[in-house]
């Protein structure tokens, strides 16, 4: 069984108006940290991020569905009350709906990308989902790398979560995404080939002098610096918990369904990285509501056939893992409640105010505030 584990982007906010509060240091010195980390229950790690407005939480290793539910339900809770000490809350939004002037962390590389990327570096309050599962080697990651690619417009859909931009409706679903994508290496690549080819192609990006250093390489899905896996980083933060835990469960289910066509010589398709960008603005643009380019032959289709289209690409690595039922379960929930763009939606709809957006998601992000939900039992699939 493969082990997977998630770093989630929160917004720290004001319960009271919905503004983003640069409190990140405060939040976790009120913690009793000095360092820019927090142990947290169940192994959950908070630490610093590039904006003081963001704070990150980060689960151990797990190795089910329900073990990272958990682990996410308790680092999530762990955040809101370290927040709450410093008068704040936090709230799983990709990008504010409310306006901001971010304030960057004051830390030296952070102080030397502002220098470098200007707007792009200045505006960047954006709050992902990454995903880790882990590899064998950075042979196998890459040639999971060169054939996951094709279906991440479909998991952008499905985490879309950022509707709003500083005050204005921005018309996409997942506004994040093309906020991410100013940088200059996010988004899709070519096909790598070989690990050579894939540490070949970094060595050259930092050899440019574009980048500051590896770090900065951005790419939907890249292998990890820290950690024997590959890191797909292509979805918005998950309003709901569980949301988060069906985009890791898909993205695991990639990973061995890529491996066992790896290990049978199966190629990957070879779909030109322009192509995959115009795929993933479809998905940013309207994520669920609308059509999805299919990745087999690239016409637009509706977004539902598309993800049941991934479903049945992984299936047979679901059932291994026993996942079937829990990932076709919070599929059915997504598909009858939509995202986390469809909610925001609906409570601007509802009150007129972009801060109630902020409250609402305050409550829906956290298991101590949402009916239903306990960090304490019932597990992954009985949350649908």
């Amino acid at each position: 069984m493969r082990t997977f584990g998630v770093e989630e982007e929160l917004l720290i906010v004001d319960p009271a108006d919905g503004r983003p509060l640069p409190l990140a240091s405060e939040l976790l010195a009120s913690s009793g940290t000095a360092a820019g980390v927090l142990s947290a229950v169940g192994g959950a790690v908070l630490a610093l991020e590039f904006k003081q407005e963001q704070i990150e939480v980060q689960t151990s290793p797990c190795s089910s569905l329900d073990g990272l539910f958990e682990e996410i339900l308790r680092g999530r809770d762990t955040a809101d009350a370290a927040a709450r000490a410093v008068g704040a809350r936090v709230a799983a939004l990709a990008t504010s709906p409310v306006a901001t002037a971010p304030h960057t962390t004051p830390v030296p590389r952070y102080a030397a990308i502002m220098d470098s990327f200007g707007v792009t570096a200045r505006d960047q309050l954006t709050c992902g989902l990454h995903v880790h599962v882990s590899v064998d080697s950075d042979e196998e990651g890459v040639a999971v790398l060169d054939r996951i690619r094709i279906w991440f417009p479909a998991l952008a859909a499905l985490s879309a979560n950022s509707p709003y931009w500083n005050g204005d409706d921005t018309g996409y679903a997942s506004y994040r995404t093309q906020a991410w994508g100013r940088w200059p290496t996010a988004g899709p690549v070519e096909l790598f080939g070989s690990a050579a080819g894939y540490h070949a192609l970094i060595a050259g990006y930092i050899a440019s002098g574009v980048l500051l250093d590896e770090g900065m390489v951005y790419f939907d899905a890249r292998l990890s610096r820290k950690y024997p896996t590959v890191e797909v980083r292509v979805s918005d933060v998950c309003l709901y918990a569980e949301d988060a835990v069906l985009i890791a469960g898909l993205v695991r289910a990639l990973v061995e369904t890529a491996v066992r066509e790896w290990r049978r010589g199966i190629p990957p398709r070879p779909v030109p990285a322009s192509l995959l960008r115009l795929a993933l603005w479809r998905a940013s643009r309207s994520g669920m509501n609308g059509d999805l380019l299919h990745p087999v032959d690239n016409r637009p289709q509706p977004a539902p056939e598309v993800v049941e289209a991934l479903l049945s690409y992984v299936r047979a690595a679901l059932a291994d893992s026993g996942d079937l039922a829990c990932v076709r379960s919070g599929l059915t929930a997504i598909m009858r409640r939509g995202t986390g763009e469809g909610r925001q939606r609906a409570m601007l709809a509802r009150t007129g105010e972009l801060s109630a957006v902020v409250t609402d998601a305050i409550r829906s992000s956290c298991c101590s505030q949402s009916p239903g939900r306990s960090a304490a039992g019932g597990g992954f699939l009985s949350t649908e």
